[in-house]
């Protein structure tokens, strides 16, 4: 499979196409980052690739966009907290700086980072970190995806696991 999935994530991974895509949720695509020197970064894609900003979508599937960017980032601290002790916390990020179409970060954060960074938004990472293919994607990471996946998975079936699922609450 060639990279042009690259050009058009959102159309690939309607597609099938895309090779990050973890899962299809409820308003886009969790998807596992092309980089990982922070092992475990991902990104939820909106679904609609004419979308660029938040505030095009209507009030319902902002609703949704935002409870899979809560599933996503809940899988990803969930699975590295798991696979790494030094696991920290989850960052999240709508941005829409540089891709022209809705999707937020999702950034696990570690004890082992550097301390000049430790405590600063990753973007001050610098450039080789998101450049250098030592932190490129590829097969090693698939236990990584598989983790994400499987903690998605059980984010989606169980929703006594979900934080909105208060009890008590009218289940029916």
């Amino acid at each position: 499979m060639t990279d042009d999935w690259r050009r058009d994530r959102i159309g690939s991974a309607l597609r099938g196409e895309n090779p990050t895509v973890l899962r299809r949720l409820s308003a886009g695509f969790a998807v596992i980052g092309d980089v990982q020197f922070l092992p475990g970064y991902a990104v939820l894609l909106g679904d609609d690739p004419g979308v660029q900003r938040f505030s095009e979508l209507p009030r319902g599937r902002r609703m949704e966009f935002l409870a899979d960017m809560d599933r996503l980032g809940e899988a990803v601290e969930r699975a590295c907290r798991r696979l790494d002790p030094a696991f920290r916390r989850v960052n999240l990020e709508i941005l829409g700086n540089t891709d022209p179409f809705l999707h937020a970060h999702v950034w696990p954060r570690y004890a082992w980072e550097p301390a000049e960074l430790l405590r600063k938004p990753v973007w001050r990472y610098p450039a080789e970190r998101w450049s250098d293919a030592r932190h490129a994607l590829g097969p090693r990471h698939a236990p990584l995806r598989a983790a994400i996946g499987a903690e998605l998975d059980r984010l989606g079936a169980d929703p006594g696991e979900r934080p909105d699922d208060c009890p008590g609450a009218d289940r029916s």
